[in-house]
């Protein structure tokens, strides 16, 4: 069992079975929320910690390659907004390889132009509340009402509420909800819930992880409670969205790389590739073709997910939303100085960005999804 002495209190993690390392996979950082004091720090995610594209290429493929290929389908996968977008994106991506009849949902906290398919909270997180929309291809609609089997994404599960939320709201949905459900995967990157979906649901549920065991927090009853800013937000912001929304918010099946087709890379040239808030798979699919042309990529993200400098954070920096909600935003461990080129992918255009931000980051190139 290993030992995390943090501000508010003792995290105790102990895994039981794992396929990579715990170094391999997390460190821990601490919230900037009252609810939950800790978080597992993700050293594979490209979320909070810059990662090669290579190493996230090969996670995606470990998870996928869990997921057992005679499913009954249709299959829908569903990513949790913002931290599982990108995780979920390339996790069905992979196992599409092996299946066709497959569509990909993420869910979003920020409202577009769609049918709602359901409502749900992720009652421990800085940001409870999520919205998940039917496809507006009518193909993949069908595929998402007929689904027999689901497959839930998510950086890691420590109680399992928040995918039973999440299940539990699928099925109750509109017109009878996903009535045909007859299998759930539950796919994270570390668990350390148990069997807690699967006591919750008559339908099976298998486990699919990196890594899994037990954690305990031992809260400091001295220890003073943190601030968290308000970011609980889901609504329009004043920044228009890029039309293209194919990448999941609603709906896709195959995706292939549309963004920053013209940038180049030079050999060992160190590149620095941010995705933004929820707009981290297409940021993904560049990084990863420059990482393949020979230069030296790392890929992050900014995220709406306060957190204390100290143990995985070791510098933040913090600007106002590139949607216009007026929300605090963040980046974190990002230096600069390290890399020729910083690449800023957006989702809404570059005058919607913090000046602040962009003076920070040495003017980075921009790359706008249009």
């Amino acid at each position: 069992m290993t030992h995390y002495e943090l501000t508010t209190g003792r995290l105790s993690v102990a895994p039981a079975q794992a396929s990579w390392t715990c170094d391999d996979l997390f460190n821990i950082a601490e919230r900037r929320n009252p609810k939950r004091a800790f978080l597992f720090v993700s050293k594979v995610l490209g979320r909070h910690i810059p990662v090669c594209p290579s190493t996230m290429r090969a996670v995606y493929r470990d998870l996928a390659g869990q997921i057992p290929a005679d499913l009954p389908g249709p299959i829908l996968f569903v990513g949790m907004a913002e931290t599982a977008v990108g995780l979920a994106a390339g996790v069905h991506q992979e196992y599409r390889t092996r299946r066709s009849d497959t569509c990909l949902l993420t869910s979003t906290r920020h409202p577009v132009d769609g049918d709602l398919l359901c409502e749900f909270k992720e009652e421990h997180s800085h940001a409870t509340d999520h919205l998940i929309y039917w496809p507006t291809d009518a193909t993949l609609r069908e595929q998402v009402k007929q689904a027999a089997s689901l497959v839930l994404v998510d950086d890691e599960a420590t109680t399992g509420n928040t995918f039973a939320n999440l299940l539990t709201a699928l099925r109750q949905a509109g017109d009878d909800g996903l009535a045909n459900l007859q299998h759930v995967c539950a796919v994270t990157l570390t668990d350390w819930s148990g069997d807690a979906l699967a006591n919750r649901t008559e339908l099976p549920v298998q486990s699919i992880n990196l890594l899994a065991g037990q954690w305990s927090w031992q809260a400091d009853a001295d220890a003073e409670l943190p601030i968290m800013p308000m970011v609980n937000v889901t609504e329009r912001g004043a920044a228009e969205l890029s039309p293209r929304q194919d990448w999941g918010r609603l709906g896709v099946a195959d995706s292939r790389l549309m963004l920053g087709r013209d940038i180049t890379a030079k050999p060992k040239e160190r590149i620095l590739v941010l995705g933004s808030g929820e707009f981290v798979w297409q940021p993904f699919l560049l990084a990863e073709r420059l990482e393949q042309a020979g230069a030296k990529v790392h890929y992050n993200s900014t995220t709406r997910s306060p957190i204390s400098i100290g143990h995985a954070i070791e510098t933040a920096l913090s600007f106002t939303d590139n949607y216009g909600l007026g929300i605090p935003n963040y980046t974190y461990n990002v230096f600069p100085e390290r890399f020729d080129r910083i690449i800023l992918c957006s989702e809404t255009p570059r005058s919607a960005w913090d000046p602040q931000l962009l003076t920070a980051l040495n003017n980075p190139e921009f790359a706008y999804y249009e």
